[in-house]
């Protein structure tokens, strides 16, 4: 009896997880896809492809060429193009897919946010007068800060922003999550931070931040999702799971 065959798009810490749930199962074979965007990529519990597909149709083939059973999009709630396009390969190759997607911050009590729908409707919201701005949405589009130079940026990614950006005043902050809400508290007080621009990301690795300003009321201009990619949506990994489990079931009563 064949194993069911697994690829899941990663880079959260969801994706982990859910491969190291699956990594002992003998009724499977997983493969964790990675973008390859991250220098030094953690080690991961399941074997590991590195780097892009080739768009909708190169990911369609690759499912067909590899007999994947079952494709799952754990990429990061922001990965929009991923996310679009394993929804295309998923219909172009006639194969089961769901995504993996963390829950949204919501606010509360305290809280200021701005909601927005894009990087740039958040660089324009910072408005006419210089502030201090925490940048935390990753090194990728920190360059849109481009359009507002009278700011003082304080950029935090994990890898460093190339290339670096042209306002005349930038500090750069290379780290990686999970944060503690005392340094963050810490560090929006040392560099004076007049408003945080973020994604609404969701998980618990980088809501410290969120927490921060709330004590500290600071404004947070936080970047909305856009609409999921068309496929079903779970978001706990228990749901994800069971998802398997039934498919995994069927295809055996059918002996593929």
């Amino acid at each position: 009896m064949g194993k069911t065959r697994i690829l899941i798009l990663g880079g959260t810490t969801e994706s982990r997880q859910l491969a190291a749930a699956l990594a002992s199962r003998a009724d499977l074979d997983v493969v964790l896809s990675l973008a390859g965007r991250t220098a030094d990529p953690a080690a991961q519990p399941v074997p590991v492809r590195s780097g892009g597909f080739g768009g909708a149709e190169g990911l369609a083939r690759y499912l067909t060429d590899e007999a994947i059973d079952l494709l799952i999009d754990a990429t990061h709630p922001f990965a929009a193009r991923i996310s679009a396009n394993a929804a295309e390969a998923a219909a172009l190759s006639g194969i089961s897919a769901f995504a993996l997607r963390r829950q949204a911050w919501l606010p509360a009590e305290g809280d200021r946010w701005r909601s927005v729908r894009s990087v740039s409707q958040a660089i324009a919201a910072l408005g006419p007068s210089p502030c201090h701005v925490f940048l935390a949405i990753g090194r990728q589009e920190a360059h849109q800060a481009n359009a507002a130079p009278i700011h003082h940026y304080w950029v935090r990614s994990v890898d460093p922003v190339e290339p670096p950006l042209t306002v005349p005043s930038v500090t750069y902050i290379h780290a990686k999550g999970p944060f503690r809400l005392e340094d963050e508290l810490a560090m929006l007080r040392q560099y004076r931070i007049d408003v945080i621009v973020t994604k609404n990301s969701g998980g618990s690795a980088t809501y410290a931040k969120i927490e921060a300003a709330r004590q500290l009321g600071i404004e947070v201009i936080m970047i909305e999702r856009a609409p999921a990619a068309d496929m079903p949506v779970v978001e706990i990994m228990g749901d994800a799971l069971r998802r398997i489990d039934h498919l995994a079931a069927s295809l055996m009563k059918r002996g593929v």
